[in-house]
């Protein structure tokens, strides 16, 4: 879906491009456009398993951390 900022009557150029910056940020376009930029090979098993092994180490590590 397109951003489209109008100018208000009044309205600076600043303004006007600060508005069209914050409506981009919103509707995370740019976020989208960068994750598409490369392409990114899926993990293997291997990977996954290696990843969810050190999130639950430290998670262990945070719960042991917040009682101390």
């Amino acid at each position: 879906m397109p951003v489209k900022v109008i100018r208000n009557a009044k309205e600076s150029v600043d303004r006007l491009i600060a508005r069209f910056n914050k409506k981009m940020q919103s509707s995370k376009i740019i976020v989208r456009m960068k994750a598409k930029r490369y392409h990114k090979r899926p993990l293997r098993k291997r990977e996954v398993r290696a990843a969810a092994v050190m999130r639950d180490m430290h998670r262990s590590r945070r719960e042991k951390q917040k009682f101390y």
